[in-house]
C-alpha cells in the first residue's frame, strides 16, 4: 500500500506542528482540511492523505470489513498495521522529522489517527479520533505508549450504531490506560461530527499546545 495523493499546506516553521488528517470510509483528502477553520487550527499546516483503495465515488483505507466499512479481529489488526505503515512512510518522506505531527481522522480515519500512535509512539504528538474505533490486537510498542502518554481526543455520538458498544468501551479503555484521554460523548449524535464536537477538539488543540489559544 502506498500513499500517491495528498492535499497539503506546509508554511509553518520547523517548530510548528503539522495535522495529518485522514478520512473516512468512501470519502477522500477534500473531507478534512475545512473542519481545521472551525477548531482553533484554521492557519496551521496539514496533509490530508487520500486512502490508497478506490471505493465508490471515494475511498478506503481498509479493502475488507465485516459491514460499513469496518473491519474486525485479527482482519482489523493487520490492515491498520499496513495502512498506518503507508502513512508513516509518506510523512517520513514529506514532513521534517523535526516537526510535530497530529494526526486527526473520521470513522476508519479515527481509528487509524490512535493507531499511529500506537504504531510510531516517539514520532507522533497526539490523535484526534472522531468517531474511531479500536484495533483489538496487542501492537509491539503499546507497553513505550503506556510510559509515554499521549494526548489522545475521543469524541463519538451516543447515538452512533455503526460500532457495537464494546468497542467503544474497548477504545475508551485502551487510551485511559495508555494515553492522556479526552473523551467526549455527544448526545444525539449519530456517525458524524458535530460544532460541540469541534469546539472541544479546538479546547484540546488548545491544551496541548498545538494551537495558540484564543479570547471567547
Amino acid at each position: 500500500m502506498k500513499i500517491s495523493k495528498a492535499l497539503t499546506r506546509m508554511k509553518g516553521n520547523s517548530s510548528s506542528p503539522v495535522f495529518v488528517l485522514l478520512h473516512g470510509w468512501g470519502s477522500n483528502e477534500y473531507d478534512l482540511p475545512d473542519i481545521l477553520n472551525y477548531c482553533g487550527a484554521g492557519s496551521a499546516d496539514y496533509a490530508s492523505l487520500q486512502a490508497p483503495i478506490a471505493y465508490g465515488m471515494g475511498y478506503t483505507w481498509f479493502g475488507d470489513w465485516a459491514h460499513e466499512g469496518v473491519p474486525e479481529g485479527a482482519s482489523l489488526d493487520e490492515q491498520a498495521a499496513v495502512a498506518c505503515q503507508a502513512i508513516d512512510a509518506w510523512v517520513s518522506e514529506n514532513i521534517p522529522s523535526e516537526r510535530p505531527v497530529a494526526v486527526m481522522g473520521f470513522s476508519q480515519g479515527g481509528l487509524l489517527a490512535g493507531h499511529m500512535l500506537r504504531m510510531y509512539p516517539e514520532r507522533y504528538t497526539a490523535a484526534i479520533s472522531c468517531s474511531g474505533w479500536l484495533a483489538p490486537g496487542p501492537v509491539k510498542t503499546d507497553e513505550l505508549l503506556s510510559e509515554l502518554k499521549p494526548a489522545v481526543f475521543y469524541g463519538h455520538g451516543a447515538a452512533d450504531d455503526i460500532f457495537p458498544k464494546a468497542d467503544v468501551e474497548a477504545m475508551s479503555a485502551f487510551w485511559n490506560e495508555h494515553g492522556t484521554l479526552t473523551e467526549r460523548i455527544y448526545p444525539g449524535m449519530a456517525h458524524s461530527i458535530n460544532m460541540p464536537e469541534l469546539r472541544d477538539i479546538q479546547r484540546f488543540l488548545e491544551s496541548n499546545g498545538l494551537v495558540r489559544p484564543q479570547i471567547w
